[in-house]
């Protein structure tokens, strides 16, 4: 059975971090590319980060620009599980974070986690 678990999120001041995780199970972790994506009320769904599966010439990795240089992206291959580390929050970070593996025509969700960057 896939799972994908999402933890680590909460309310947090702005300028404050946060570290989302994934812990994944049901499936290879190592062969999966692994985003974020959030999604703000009355907005639609939007990619945020992603990693490329191990073993890829370059592990590389992708930011949407409102993020960059503030949000990491990684992953633990040893336990399945994906991090984004979130910086320098801001209000407009808020939303539901999910976590998201995909392999060929293999796509998986995790459930969300809420992030509220508020005063």
């Amino acid at each position: 059975q896939v799972q994908l678990v999402e933890s680590g999120g909460g309310l947090v001041q702005p300028g404050g971090s946060l570290r989302l995780s994934c812990a994944a199970s049901g499936f290879t972790f190592t062969t999966y590319t692994m985003s974020w994506y959030r999604q703000a009320p009355g907005k639609e769904r939007e990619l945020v980060a992603r990693i490329m599966p191990a073993g890829t010439i370059a592990s590389s990795t992708y930011y949407v620009d409102s993020v960059k240089g503030r949000f990491t992206i990684s992953r633990d291959n040893a336990k399945n599980t994906a991090y984004l580390q979130m910086n320098s929050l801001k209000a407009e970070d808020t939303a539901v974070y999910y976590c998201n593996a995909r392999a060929w025509a293999n796509v998986y969700w995790g459930q969300g986690s809420q992030v509220t960057v508020s005063s």
